[in-house]
């Protein structure tokens, strides 16, 4: 089964935000990677996948001189992440109107390789749910690349980071209910998270009591979806560039990797 993937690559950091001084009011994609736009190195392991079919960009248009193994379509700028996220979504399904799923990924994780794309696709269609959602573990992301200072969620057994490429539905991820602006709003506000997944949950995750399956069944069963957690093995698919030393790590490591090409 081949999936189409939204790219979301609107980002713009204002002058307030740790990536101004390197962006200077450009797109955040767009920064400089080992001589790459940051996000090409994105397209390049989608392009390379074998489960990937089209590719939509939002937030950027043909002038960026972006490029892509596998069609490649743009979509301007909506202004907010999930808007973004949903004209993607809504795009895709205009070019393949039987398109059941489609991959989100952020166009920050530029050590995203084809491999690690099929990992996801695969793992996830092993079911038919509706949103399927990776982390990775401490142990895996802090070995791979050391002193990256993810921010980590306790769980009985492991700590986590979550991942920037994810499945969805593609009928729910287009759907104008409450759905994504309830997981949007969520996403910054610890009461929000709390009304989300209930405060007796809450407790429970605080205290370490919850494993990753019985969370994303809480958030699931309160958005009435049907959701499924995967612990991704690759590092490089939650390692996204949000902080100056994030760059620099990525910078070098990319940089290693094309010196022995």
């Amino acid at each position: 089964m081949l999936l189409d993937a939204v790219v979301t690559a609107g980002g713009i950091p204002q002058p307030d935000e740790p990536l101004y001084p390197f962006t200077q009011g450009g797109s955040k994609s767009m920064l400089d990677i080992a001589g790459k736009p940051m996000i090409q190195w994105v397209l390049d392991a989608l392009g390379s996948a074998q489960t990937i079919g089209n590719v939509v960009v939002v937030g950027l248009d043909t002038s960026s001189g972006l490029n892509c193994k596998k069609p490649l379509y743009f979509v301007p700028n909506q202004g907010r992440m999930l808007d973004n996220f949903r004209a993607g979504v809504r795009k895709a399904q205009e070019i393949n109107p039987n398109l059941e799923y489609t991959v989100f990924a952020s166009s920050d994780i530029p050590s995203l390789t084809a491999e690690m794309v099929d990992w996801v696709v695969n793992n996830a269609m092993q079911t038919r749910d509706d949103i399927y959602y990776n982390v990775i573990t401490r142990q895996v992301m802090e070995k791979r690349f050391p002193g990256s200072k993810r921010t980590y969620t306790h769980l009985k057994g492991m700590d986590v980071c979550g991942g920037d490429i994810n499945v969805v539905r593609a009928a729910i991820a287009s759907d104008e209910s409450d759905i994504w602006e309830k997981i949007s709003d969520a996403r910054k506000s610890p009461a929000k998270q709390a009304a989300l997944i209930g405060y007796d949950t809450l407790i429970l995750l605080l205290l370490g009591q919850l494993t990753i399956e019985k969370v994303i069944a809480k958030v699931a069963g309160k958005l009435k979806v049907h959701g499924r957690g995967m612990v991704c093995p690759y590092a490089e698919a939650g390692m996204d560039v949000d902080k100056p030393h994030q760059l620099e790590i990525m910078r070098a490591d990319l940089s290693r990797q094309t010196a022995h090409l």
